[in-house]
């Protein structure tokens, strides 16, 4: 019985406009159900009650629509009368709407000594700014051989000198910790806001139209 109540409130969910999709891969539409009788709801939204499946079959086929099937297993199973071709080419379009609006963010990693020179930092810095630029969180690793182990706090130097070197324009989402060898930081990328300050600033920086009156010399 539960399980029934939990199949009709999904399906009124997604009738009423919520985020329950159908997947052609999970249902039965028009001569695929073979089911005697059915719960039906037209292309309107109307509850037209328990019949026999033939019967509203012939119903979608005078509209020129389709019978889905779309919660199988209540007892009787609920169609609704759409036209399923259009829905499924809605979902997609709003799938793929939804997936270029994905941001991917990946964690790159940039490696360094305890005792690096300042040219190699200033390089594996413009990486890591390279990286963040790109949206990306990098992850800094301080890589210790033989005794420098004995000396972690080197390893904690380097980091706080990029953190540093950063400035505002990351957050550090993970503090120096030491992992077996290597001593590691994770940053993130800060999200640019835009400030009404700026926006009063590039209005009042604006040249102003000149007109009015004029002086001609004689």
């Amino acid at each position: 019985m539960c399980a029934i109540l939990f199949l009709w409130i999904r399906y009124n969910q997604y009738f009423a406009g919520g985020v329950f999709t159908i997947s052609r891969d999970s249902l039965r539409i028009n001569g695929e159900i073979r089911i005697r009788e059915v719960r039906v709801t037209s292309a309107t939204g109307e509850q037209l009650g328990i019949m026999p499946t033939r019967e509203a079959q012939r119903m979608a086929e005078e509209q020129h629509l389709d019978l889905v099937e779309v919660a199988p297993k209540a007892k009787p199973p609920v169609c609704r009368i759409m036209d399923f071709g259009k829905y499924r080419y809605e979902q997609q379009k709003r799938e793929k709407e939804a997936r270029k609006k994905q941001k991917v963010i990946t964690i790159k990693e940039v490696k360094l000594r305890p005792h690096i020179e300042q040219h190699d930092f200033d390089v594996k810095l413009k990486n890591a700014v390279k990286f963040l630029g790109e949206g990306n969180k990098v992850k800094v690793t301080i890589m210790f051989r033989g005794r420098e182990l004995s000396h972690p706090e080197l390893g904690k130097e380097v980091l706080a000198k990029v953190a540093g070197v950063l400035g505002d324009t990351v957050s550090i989402e993970r503090g120096a910790k030491l992992e077996g060898r290597n001593m590691t930081m994770i940053v993130a990328p800060k999200a640019q806001k835009s400030s009404g300050k700026n926006k009063k600033k590039q209005q009042q920086e604006k040249p102003a139209t000149q007109g009015g009156n004029t002086h001609a010399e004689n």
